[in-house]
């Protein structure tokens, strides 16, 4: 079966970091920027480096980018040329194109475009930051929609030796425990029976209010 082949237009720090997780998780990777000495850094980790403007679609097509399975946009502070390279690359018809917003005006313009998932890093990466800061056993927080989250909490010692149907967050108060990472593994969809030790990480569903709840209720 044939990897996904993707493009990572703008090799800052956001693009760079993508394209090396690419490269790690064993995808192809080729990299386009316009700084020929970001291209030369890289030059030897992703699969392949242009030197290139993204905003040119003639000179997309002539690197066959139309060909490749995702293209990222991530262009730094240049609002004109990530817009201009995400209607390219939408042209060319490439099956996903993903683009990072610098603002929430940019973020609509995209959508308008019909890119298919525009990221705010700066702005979610603060969201994740500022919930961390008000709840110390909160490892990560993933928002999934307007209403829907993700978080990682540290067991708290008062809850070491509980099973799962003691806490029965699920009937008290709405959300799932969909994972606990131990030490010794990750045990995923947990049973009734499971039970969390200390340091042990709860993966929790539910709706913002619902891990409130629970967060405040059980885990204090």
């Amino acid at each position: 079966m044939k990897k996904n082949q993707y493009v990572v237009i703008g090799l800052g720090r956001f693009g760079a970091s993508i394209s090396k997780e690419l490269i790690k998780l064993g995808y192809e990777v080729l990299g386009i920027d316009k700084d020929e000495e970001v291209v030369d850094e890289l030059s030897s980790v992703l699969t392949h480096t242009v030197v290139a403007d993204a905003t040119d679609e003639e000179v997309l097509k002539s690197l066959g980018v139309r060909n490749f399975d995702c293209a990222v946009v991530a262009i730094g502070d240049d609002i004109q040329s990530s817009i201009l390279a995400a209607i390219v690359l939408k042209d060319l018809g490439i099956k996903k194109v993903v683009a990072k917003a610098l603002s929430e005006l940019h973020g609509k313009v995209l959508n308008k475009l019909g890119v298919d998932r525009v990221i705010y890093p700066e702005r979610d990466m603060g969201i994740r930051v500022a919930h961390q800061l008000v709840s110390p056993n909160l490892l990560d927080y993933i928002e999934i929609s307007k209403e829907y989250t993700i978080v990682e909490l540290s067991v708290p010692k008062n809850l070491c030796g509980f099973a799962l149907r003691e806490l029965d967050p699920r009937a008290k108060y709405g959300c799932s425990i969909v994972a606990i990472n131990k030490q010794n593994g990750i045990i995923i969809a947990p049973t009734a029976g499971d039970v969390v030790n200390e340091n042990d990480v709860m993966v929790i569903i539910g709706t913002n209010n619902q891990i409130d709840k629970f967060e405040s209720e059980v885990i204090g």
